[in-house]
């Protein structure tokens, strides 16, 4: 009896034993199918952390682009605003010039005999002024007359040219000058140097000093000065104008302002 007792629990301890084997075996398959979840899931969340940080990336460049745009854009705008206002100048421009070509027939009628007029009214002022370089200022105004005929000069040149000889006569009215040149005082022509005050003075001087006379603008004619108060005055002046002295203080003979007519 105690042998198959015996026999019988060694029996069931191999049975034990082995469901014991089985189950661990089994909790094995389990814990590795538990653990195989696991990397899975750490796996994909690698993967979704990867794709997130790329599209962090993504989102940057787009956040910086999309500033670098708006800045282009608010940049185009400015310019545009500022091409529209040249546009709206540019366009008065036109309109001025289309004024200017419609008016242009008339101008070209009316501005020949404007330049006569001005021509003939220096022409007449330097008959009336003293002879300071009369010959040469009358050649001056023959010339442009005669340039009027010449279809080869424009009416804007021809117009210049006349405005160009107004500006050499204001000049002379600022010029302190003298030049050699011959004069007849008291029916005697006599040869020397001319100085020239602006138009306040016109004087004449032969090389000897012994005439010394000065252009009196009432008389229409060449009027002899005392040698005695007046030689050495010219001469130092003529030397001023010569640059052969420095400036200084002159008493000369001027006329006195007559009340206009």
């Amino acid at each position: 009896m105690k042998k198959q007792r015996m026999k019988a629990v060694a029996l069931s301890t191999v049975i034990s034993a082995g469901a014991l084997l089985a189950g661990a075996a089994q909790a094995d398959q389990t814990l590795n199918s538990i653990l195989s979840v696991g990397q899975s899931k750490v796996d994909a969340a690698r993967a979704s952390q990867v794709r997130i940080n790329k599209l962090q990336d993504q989102t940057s460049d787009l956040i910086v682009q999309f500033k670098q745009e708006n800045k282009q854009i608010e940049g185009l705008r400015v310019y545009n605003k500022q091409m529209e206002k040249q546009l709206e100048a540019q366009r008065a421009a036109l309109a001025e010039l289309d004024d200017a070509i419609a008016n242009v027939t008339v101008i070209q009628r009316e501005v020949p005999p404007l330049i006569i007029r001005m021509l003939d009214a220096m022409e007449q002022f330097v008959e009336l002024d003293a002879p300071y370089k009369k010959e040469l200022r009358l050649e001056r105004i023959a010339k442009q007359r005669a340039n009027l005929d010449s279809a080869k000069i424009t009416v804007a040149e021809k117009f210049r040219q006349v405005v160009e000889l107004y500006n050499i006569e204001a000049e002379y009215a600022r010029k302190v000058d003298s030049y050699p040149d011959s004069v007849t005082i008291e029916g005697q022509e006599l040869d020397g140097t001319i100085l020239a005050i602006g138009r306040v003075s016109l004087m004449f001087q032969t090389a000897d000093r012994s005439v010394t006379a000065a252009w009196d603008r009432g008389l229409n004619k060449w009027v002899t000065l005392s040698a005695d108060e007046y030689a050495g005055t010219v001469y130092n002046g003529i030397r001023m104008a010569q640059k052969k002295a420095s400036n200084g203080i002159l008493a000369l003979p001027v006329h006195a302002p007559e009340a206009a007519q």
